[in-house]
Parts: structure tokens; C-alpha cells; sequence
């Protein structure tokens, strides 16, 4: 791999937001309601990390594909349990292969490479591997094409190969003890895949190919793992970021629904509702739902040298990786800053938020200042002891903190912010002697 001692700048970017949000509901738990943490001996709301780093990377990914912003045109992945069925489509769609044997020929080439599949009785799970896999778009036309170029040879591969695994299925001989269960499992794998033939090897080498990084740059970004198939290399993410919360502690509002029945309110419009009074009685469905709101601390943190290290190992060279590197940082301040989880998007315009503040600066480590808000803000009036509505107050503290770390910390490079807030730019106006600079766009936050 070429060395990345020709990257000179600071090698971290810290990135810090602020947002309000009210009435919402970005992600919940198994049971339907907000997450939350306790921190400071205050409950806070929880937006977690997982949420964002998805809702950023398809951010990114779908502009990209459009041909918008700084990757436009670039190569980016998907992650997804359905690689044998995208493959199967493609030599439908591309080499007029028929369906059921192209889904048979994909899933056979795919398992035996090395990934496990559901269970074959299963026809919701029969062709989708047990785990996500996180491998450049273009991967399932890629094997496509290579089992087309190898047509005859992997048709009689195919054949052999799914007749052997029919034959290795033994009828079921009672329940076993859960003990034993996962030993017995690990067993009969093992002797089924004794008894099954081995896929050609320039075969599996061109599968490893396809499902390798390659230059997606949102693999290089957010990384990947893979533990089923050994010979295929896994990427340590150059983005790190933390999950969201509060800055004061949580209120949670469970609201009271009526959804109307349009026909039934149609015969109450038009006095037919004496056809069937009963059942025109109250509302079509009820029930709760929990809302949220509050003022937000996110962090992120991108490793440039990560990234780059990253790109060249999937094999571009340094002037390459250095271009790509560019562009992707630029698309990855975008996608914090704009992204955001869908979830009840549609009946809380939620991805409508804009951040009330964005600090950005580099340094030789990365920074969380999530301390700051350790002690929950108190949003009663100065006067009655508190710091008043927990926007302003928030950019206060967050500033201030960054202000008086960086005065400890030779290595913190010149902080820019960004608001999209007006009572935060005339406040930014009074706290100049803080020593952030402020921007107007996106762009300007990275060096």
C-alpha cells in the first residue's frame, strides 16, 4: 500500500451540532417508545448513532447517484441480505438467463464462496443471506457476468451442487437439548460442506472481487465487517460518531390519536348515516403515540489519514486517493449537517430540521464535548436562576467549552460555525471574543 506520509494536514475533523426538534419521533425501541440514557442524573433523549450514520451514508449515496454534490458519479455501496437476488436479476435482465435458475445459479455461486444462507424451507429466507453485506452496487452485476461467461461450466457446477445439498438434508429425529443444539449445528455444516462440490476457483476468486470495497467510497468512509468469508477484506471506518441527546432532561409526550373513516364520515355528510347508525359511531381507529422534543448535542468525528489509507488500499493511488478523499469529506459535512432519520418523517416533517449551529475544526485527536452538558440546562428564566430557552443557552456553553479547551490544547486548529438560526447569529455577533468565525454554507466548514 503506498505510504500517506504526504498528507500534512491535521488528521481529525471534529464536527458539533446543535438542533432543536420538536414533536418527533427520529428513532424508538422494540416497544415503540423513545430511547433515552441517563447522563448527568438527568434522563435525556436518545438519537442513536446507528439512525445517523445510516440516514448520512444513503444521504450521500442517493446524491451521488443523482449526480449531485461533491461525489457525483463516484462509486458507492449498498448493504443488504439480498445479493443473490440482485445477481439473479441481472443475468435475467442482462444475459437472458431464466429466473428460477438464475436465482438458483447465484445463490449456489454466493453460499459457496463462503456466505451462509436462510433456511431453503423458508421462502422468505431462502435467498437471503444471514447477515447484511455491505459491498459496492455494482457487485451483483459483476458475478452476473462472470457465471455468463462460465455458462456451461457453472450449469453443470449448479446442478451437482444443489442435488448434493438435497441429498445431505437428514429428516429430523426429535428435539435436542439447547445445549447440544448449536454443536450439533456446527457439526452437520461442517460434514454438509465436506459433501458438497467446491466452486471453481476463478469463480470465487471473481465473487471476492465483486464483494470487495473497491473504490465505494462510502465503505472507505463508514467501514465494514464481514467475519463469514476470511479472504475478504473488512475496512475499519474513517467516520466516528456518537449518539445524540438532550442537553436538558427529557419531557416525552404520548399523544392521543383519532384517525377519521372517510366513508363513514361521507354518510354522516350526506344524512345516510340512519342506514347503519351503530356502526357509524366514533372514530375509524385510535391509540398513542409518543412524541419528543428538545435541543440536541451530535458529534463526528472524520480520521483523514484513515480515509485515505482506506482508498489506497482498495487501490487507487495517493494523487487518487487524495482527490477522493477531498471530495468525500466535503459530501460527509453535507450529510451531517442535512441528513436526518426518516422514521414518522411523513406525520412530523422531521427532515425538514435545520441545525441551529455547526462547529467544525481540526486537530492532531479527536474531540467530544459532550461534557458540556453534563448538567442538564435549566430552561427557567435567568432571573429565577436558570439559562433561559435551551438553544441560545446551549450555544453558549458549547462555544465557551470550546474556547477554553482549545486555549489547553496547542494542536486544536481555528473553529468555524455555521447557524441557520437568526437568534443564534446575532448571538454569534456578541460572542466574537469567543473565537469561532463564522460561515455561510456548508462548504465553508471544512479547511
Amino acid at each position: 500500500m503506498t505510504s500517506n506520509a504526504s498528507f500534512t494536514g491535521s488528521p481529525f475533523l471534529s464536527l458539533h451540532l446543535l438542533e432543536t426538534l420538536v414533536a418527533v419521533l427520529p428513532v424508538r425501541d422494540e416497544n415503540g417508545s423513545p430511547k433515552s440514557i441517563v447522563y448527568g442524573g438527568a434522563e435525556r433523549h436518545m438519537i442513536t448513532s446507528q439512525a445517523r450514520r445510516r440516514a448520512e451514508r444513503v444521504h450521500a449515496r442517493d446524491r451521488a447517484n443523482a449526480g449531485i454534490g461533491a461525489l457525483a458519479g463516484r462509486s458507492t455501496g449498498i448493504r443488504t441480505r439480498e445479493w443473490a437476488l440482485i445477481t439473479a436479476r441481472a443475468l435475467v435482465s442482462e444475459h437472458g438467463w431464466e429466473k428460477e435458475e438464475a436465482v438458483r445459479a447465484a445463490r449456489a455461486v454466493i453460499e459457496a464462496t463462503g456466505l451462509k444462507f436462510g433456511d431453503p424451507a423458508k421462502k422468505t429466507v431462502a435467498n437471503l443471506t444471514k447477515v447484511l453485506l455491505f459491498a459496492p452496487s455494482d457487485a451483483g452485476s459483476r458475478i452476473a457476468a462472470h457465471i455468463d461467461g462460465q455458462e456451461e461450466r457453472l450449469r453443470a457446477w449448479t446442478t451437482g451442487y444443489v442435488a448434493a445439498q438435497a441429498a445431505s438434508v437428514k429428516p429430523k429425529k426429535g428435539a435436542r437439548k439447547p445445549a447440544d443444539a448449536r454443536a450439533a449445528a456446527e457439526t452437520e455444516d461442517a460434514s454438509e460442506a465436506k459433501s458438497l462440490p467446491t466452486l471453481p476457483a476463478e469463480t470465487r476468486a471473481a465473487v471476492l472481487a465483486a464483494l470487495a470495497p473497491r473504490d465505494a467510497i462510502d465503505i472507505a468512509l463508514y467501514g465494514r465487517f464481514l467475519a463469514e468469508i476470511a479472504d475478504s477484506p473488512n475496512v475499519d471506518g474513517a467516520i466516528q460518531t456518537s449518539h445524540a441527546f438532550t442537553v436538558h432532561e427529557a419531557e416525552q409526550v404520548d399523544d392521543f390519536y383519532a384517525a377519521a373513516d372517510d366513508a363513514k364520515l361521507d354518510r354522516k355528510k350526506n344524512a345516510l348515516d340512519f342506514l347503519d347508525a351503530a356502526d357509524d359511531s366514533g372514530a375509524g381507529m385510535t391509540g398513542y403515540q409518543s412524541l419528543i422534543s428538545g435541543t440536541f448535542y451530535r458529534h463526528a468525528v472524520l480520521d483523514r489519514v484513515r480515509l485515505r489509507r482506506n482508498l489506497q488500499a482498495a487501490g487507487m493511488d495517493a494523487p487518487e486517493a487524495e482527490e477522493a478523499a477531498g471530495e468525500a469529506e466535503e459530501e460527509f459535512v453535507n450529510a451531517f449537517v442535512d441528513a436526518f432519520p426518516e422514521a414518522k418523517r411523513n406525520s412530523t416533517a422531521s427532515t425538514g430540521s435545520l441545525p441551529a449551529l455547526v462547529l467544525a475544526f481540526e486537530g492532531d485527536r479527536p474531540y467530544n464535548y459532550a461534557a458540556a452538558f453534563q448538567r442538564p440546562i435549566d430552561e427557567n428564566p435567568e432571573e429565577k436562576g436558570g439559562e433561559g430557552p435551551a438553544g441560545p443557552a446551549a450555544v453558549r456553553r458549547l462555544l465557551a467549552h470550546h474556547v477554553f479547551v482549545s486555549k489547553r490544547r496547542q494542536d486544536i486548529g481555528a473553529a468555524r460555525v455555521l447557524t441557520y438560526d437568526p437568534q443564534i447569529d446575532s448571538l454569534l455577533g456578541e460572542l466574537d471574543a469567543l473565537g469561532a468565525k463564522p460561515v455561510t454554507s456548508i462548504e465553508e466548514l471544512t479547511a
